[in-house]
């Protein structure tokens, strides 16, 4: 099935429109995907319930012709979405992922309902048919092992890349070619 549909998932404390998302977005619609980029709670209302609440609108529009984008507490989102869904997604392309404590307090207890629990990584697997990772060997909050980790899980296509910080605009991601590039891969091998 060709791909058509892709979810944009940003981080904790950001919006659809920070970092390489507004961009990201416009390069998909240039392909004919359409693009859904949900607004999720923040602040004092972030949890794992809550983005799942605010994801029922488009879940039951997650199957083989749809990818999913997360940057960061995202890629914990997805793992969380995939393990409960009914449905199969084409791939997840997981920025700057981890699952467990980063040893930071300011934002651990934020993550927890997200990333602090074991995972069904055969049903997790089972629901989607690709994952691509990519982790950068500075990023101030994320160790590189933390993606290293999710790689040998998820059976992914893993991608370190040097000096790319959190993959955020402070880092100077306002773009991300490679993520692009592998998307397109993806898009014309379908």
């Amino acid at each position: 099935m060709p791909i058509t549909k892709a979810f944009l998932i940003h981080g904790r404390d950001a919006t659809p429109n920070d970092h390489w998302f507004p961009w990201l977005k416009k390069e998909l619609e240039d392909l004919k995907i359409n693009v859904f980029a949900p607004q999720f709670p923040i602040g004092e209302k972030h949890s794992l319930s809550s983005w799942m609440s605010e994801f029922q609108k488009w879940g039951n529009a997650i199957d083989e012709d749809a990818i999913m984008v997360g940057h960061s507490i995202a890629g914990a989102f997805i793992l969380n979405f995939l393990e409960r869904s009914e449905n199969t997604l084409a791939a997840a392309f997981l920025v700057a992922p981890f699952i467990g404590k980063l040893n930071l307090p300011r934002y651990d207890p934020l993550n927890k309902s997200f990333a602090e629990r074991e995972f069904n990584w055969n049903k997790i697997r089972g629901h989607c048919k690709e994952f691509f990772i990519y982790s950068s060997d500075n990023d101030p909050y994320v160790p590189l092992e933390k993606g290293e980790y999710l790689s040998a899980k998820l059976n992914a296509k893993f991608k370190i890349i040097r000096d790319a910080g959190h993959f955020n605009t402070k880092s100077g991601y306002t773009k991300f070619d490679l993520l692009l590039a592998d998307i397109k891969k993806l898009v014309a091998h379908q």
